[in-house]
């Protein structure tokens, strides 16, 4: 593809924004000059496999899309639609793959960039001002926080990534692995001057860029769990085990060398999140744990073999500690060559026991044997115990920049990652449970019918069984396989704690939760496999203990308004606060982004969670040894609560945050976020950096009370104009199944689980991700802004002008309205009212077409009005011209994507079949979310 043309293009059309810096926007300039030379090197590679026919076909639709996007050419989008059209299934195959790998090469350009921009600032000691640990830590200073109230705040939190399995991930390893070489090799080029240096990886990057062309994108069997597992773990190679020990020495050098224990940790959903999920048993959890024990151990193997080839300290030169002579005599190393070497012989046996630790807790053999494998140590503290006789004995005898250096980040990764790598969550449907302890206590005899029990007689039954130390699961009985599942996993629980520590599974989550014996139910199950010690018997509380922290999910609308009532009762049960304090005083509730948008839309959705978040940390506040973390289910999509995730923590409600969060990580995203060592690193950076403000400098900036009524004025309003469409509207079921690809969807092999809770085309049985999926391909993406535009007029029909002068306070003074605005503007940026038209035509009912998109239509209009008046601009994205520009760049070679899947989509549906059809749609599913990012 000539990208030359279209580099030219852009440096043509993008003019500079007002004021913007002449400086900054030069740096554009390099790269303008990668994406030309990825696009060159790709249409050779076009060229050279598929044809000189095949790679001017694509030029003329890159052409004509460029005068049709950029140009509104009405002409060329007549005669656009006309070529792609007459396409063959083969010929539109070909057509995608090329306009998808340009989404995939320019997305690697543009992650470059602004990591080049950031690493020339940092070394040029300019201060930019943009989000990062240096801009937070210089805040904190003016506001007179100093290192020691940092470190402290840091010592109380607990800030967790949660990498989750959901099926938008639609790249395979394989792609994301070339990727990342294309990454190097650009990466590189910056700081090559000579020409023979220059061709050279040119030639590297040809060899890639052909690779890439000749890998496949799709795959052809649906992955499994175990593939997940594996996908995931990935990123703790390719990033978290060395960044985030980066991260913590990057820290504590701010931090003037005060040291702070664990606070950045790893959480996993993937082989412990059974809800809507079959394949999910109690094996998957036994697999998921050992594989990322095998990981966190082969990880300290490596580190610990090449210590080991660098610390060749003789004891003629430098001195060694007691302990680290007792160290070096169990290695049980005897090689004379090495008897002058502490230090060597010290590691050699701490190989030998990961070695044999490897080999106890998952049967791998490590790679390396200076001596057998060893005694196995008992958990990680061993471990850590013996790096850190290592480690002192350098210090004192004058090699502590060597500790700090080489030996510190392994430190750190033993803290952090223990044997268990990440904490595993448990996860299932509240009516799952329900069920299981129904069938306990009717084969019991203790009650016939207990799903059938008001809820107060639920709860007095569950609270009298919890006191009771006898087991309500009768010996030798055997109980239906649902039943027996749930069992299994909780007693599997039991056991990977036990092999692997405490840390390995902490949280057991409730979905669906909706009262109090929600979370009864799930503590008696703990009870039953042995994961709870004690009664709540009165006489037993003082030593009552649960192993795992019972976390309620609240997902709709209604479960979010009920979520502070339902904690306030549950922990007014006798027996209930002592145990949660004595189980470690920590109280994780999860709020659900996807489902209650799909429920009430976006303005409703993130009201509730603001107030549901207000109202927790309101009862949780005063409540004496027990600390409130807010578990935040967030997906790509802003209308699944994506976005920044640093504007988004700083969006929270004053004092919900105080050092404690976690949040999923879903999708693609997650490869977005964390692929790229380089990436992983500022992401993980702004986390840390906006937990700190968040805690430490916007805790008491309460909204003004007018903020707070204007909010609840637009959630009504937008909830009535969305469930108005989306639940009220008669005939949008079909809509929407017809005019976007979510039949597709479901048969690409992006995940494990089935795209529908339930065999039904209820909106409320589809799963919230593909659902805004779904959307986001057909250029729509309605969950993220839909009903917005409606709230807006309705409430400044009253008196514009003062109220459009409060909802313009509102976004100056108060994050989370600014951000809410924020993720609207450039969430609309992507639609695409024209392409969305042409998805609207696969509907065959011509009249609901035609009503139900001119619906949409209308408030799309609306949307974009009531941004223009809030934001003084008509253009979206005003006041973000970099990724601005960057969209203005790529939706041309995002369109043709776009036409193609309506007309593969098309002929599919009227019955063509065939293999060509069947990838093209799915390769353009992979296309466009490539070229969109955030569509998960």
């Amino acid at each position: 593809m000539q990208l030359e043309a279209q580099a030219q293009e852009k440096l043509v059309t993008t003019a500079p924004a007002a004021g913007a810096d002449p400086e900054a926007l030069k740096g554009d300039e390099s790269l303008i000059d990668d994406i030309r030379l990825l696009g060159r090197l790709l249409g050779d590679a076009v060229r050279e496999h598929e044809g000189p026919t095949a790679f001017e076909r694509i030029e003329t639709i890159r052409r004509l899309s460029v005068a049709a996007s950029r140009n509104g050419d009405a002409e060329a989008d007549r005669n656009l639609d006309a070529l792609l059209r007459a396409l063959t299934a083969e010929e539109a195959r070909t057509v995608i793959r090329a306009f998808s790998y340009f989404s995939h090469l320019a997305n690697i350009a543009e992650d470059l960039h602004p990591l080049q921009q950031r690493a020339r600032a940092q070394a040029s000691g300019a201060f930019t001002g943009a989000p990062s640990l240096a801009t937070t830590f210089a805040r904190l200073r003016k506001a007179a926080v100093g290192a020691g109230k940092i470190a402290q705040a840091l010592a109380r939190g607990w800030i967790s990534p949660v990498l989750t399995a959901h099926p938008t991930e639609v790249r395979r390893k394989s792609l994301l692995d070339a990727e990342h070489a294309i990454f190097k090799l650009l990466a590189a080029r910056e700081h090559m001057r000579g020409k023979a240096e220059r061709a050279q990886n040119e030639m590297q990057l040809r060899a890639r860029v052909s690779q890439l062309w000749q890998t496949e994108l799709l795959r052809h069997s649906r992955l499994t769990v175990r593939d997940e597992i594996e996908n995931t773990l990935s990123y703790y190679r390719s990033t978290f085990l060395r960044e985030i020990p980066r991260l913590y020495a990057d820290i504590e050098q701010r931090l003037e060398g005060l040291r702070v224990p664990p606070f950045l940790r790893m959480g996993a959903w993937v082989g412990g999140d059974r809800d809507g999920n079959p394949n999910v048993t109690a094996e998957s959890l036994s697999t998921a744990l050992r594989m990322q024990c095998e990981t966190a151990l082969r990880f300290y193997l490596v580190e610990v073999h090449e210590l080991g080839a660098e610390l060749s300290i003789s004891r003629r030169y430098a001195g060694c500690t007691k302990a680290l002579e007792a160290l070096a005599a169990r290695s049980g190393d005897d090689n004379p060559h090495r008897d002058d070497e502490p230090y060597r012989r010290a590691l050699i046996g701490v190989y030998s026991r990961l070695a044999g630790t490897l080999e106890k807790l998952t049967g791998g053999q490590a790679a390396r044997h200076a001596v057998a494998p060893g005694e196995p140590y008992a958990n990680s503290w061993a471990l850590l115990a013996d790096l850190v006789t290592i480690d002192e004995s350098l210090r004192v005898h004058h090699s502590e920049v060597i500790a700090t250096q080489r030996l510190e980040p392994l430190i750190r990764a033993v803290e952090v990652f223990g044997f268990h790598l990440a904490t595993l969550d448990l996860r299932q449907s509240s009516d799952r449970h329900e069920e299981t302890i129904a069938e306990l206590l009717g084969v019991a005899r203790v009650v016939d019918d207990y799903a059938a029990l008001p809820e107060a007689e639920k709860q007095q039954l569950l609270l009298r069984l919890l006191g009771d130390p006898r087991p309500t699961r009768l010996p030798g009985v055997t109980y239906s396989d649902r039943a027996t599942s749930e069992l299994t996993i909780m007693e599997r629980a039991r056991e990977m704690r036990r092999l692997y520590g405490d840390e390995a599974i902490r949280h057991y989550i409730i979905s669906h939760t909706e009262t109090v014996s929600d979370l009864l139910e799930v503590l008696l199950l703990q009870k039953e496999c042995g994961l709870m010690r004690g009664t709540l018997d009165p006489r037993d509380t003082q030593a009552v203990v649960a192993d795992l922290i019972i976390v309620p999910l609240f997902e709709t609308i209604e479960d979010l308004r009920n979520a502070a009532p339902i904690m306030q009762d549950f922990y007014a049960l006798p027996g209930i606060l002592k145990l949660v304090v004595n189980s470690g005083g920590q109280q994780d509730v999860m709020l659900g982004y996807s489902d209650s948008n799909k429920d009430g839309g976006i303005l409703t959705s993130i009201w509730e969670l603001y107030r549901a978040s207000t109202a927790l940390a309101e009862f949780f506040g005063p409540l004496p040894n027990v600390a409130l973390r807010l578990f935040h289910g967030r997906g790509g999509t802003v209308g699944r609560g994506g976005g920044p995730s640093y504007d988004a923590i700083l969006a929270q409600p004053p004092g919900t945050v105080n050092g404690q969060i976690r949040l999923t990580e879903q999708g693609e995203v997650i490869a977005a976020k964390y692929a790229n060592p380089q990436i992983g690193h500022v992401n993980l950076e702004l986390l840390v950096a906006a937990t700190l403000e968040a805690t430490l400098l916007s805790a008491h900036k309460t909204p003004a009370p007018e903020f707070l009524e204007a909010a609840e004025e637009l959630s009504q309003a937008g909830m009535a104009a969305y469930r108005g469409l989306v639940y009220g509207t008669e005939g949008f079921v079909d809509f929407f199944f017809s005019s976007t690809p979510i039949s597709e969807i479901a048969s690409l092999n992006i995940g494990s689980r089935p795209a529908s809770r339930k065999p039904s085309r209820r909106i409320e049985d589809l799963r919230a991700i593909p659902w805004s999926f779904s959307w986001a391909q057909a250029r729509v993406a309605l969950p993220g802004w839909y009903g917005f535009g409606s709230a807006i007029a309705h409430f400044i029909e009253v008196d514009e002008k003062a109220r459009l002068a409060l909802l313009r306070r509102m976004s100056e003074e108060w994050p989370f309205f600014r951000a809410l605005l924020s993720n609207i503007d450039m969430i609309l940026s992507k639609t695409d009212m024209s392409i969305a038209h042409h998805y609207a035509g696969l509907v065959e009912d011509k009249a609901l077409a035609a009503r139900i998109f001119g619906m949409i239509e209308a408030e799309h209009a609306r949307a974009n009005d009531a941004l223009e008046k809030l934001l003084g601009s008509k253009e979206r994205l005003a006041d973000n011209p970099t990724l601005a520009r960057s969209l203005r760049h790529r939706f041309p070679y995002i369109a043709p994507l776009n036409y193609l899947q309506v007309e593969l989509i098309r002929r599919h549906r009227a019955g063509e079949r065939g293999d060509d059809i069947r990838e093209g749609i799915l390769m353009s599913i992979n296309g466009i979310a490539a070229g969109l990012r955030n569509t998960g």
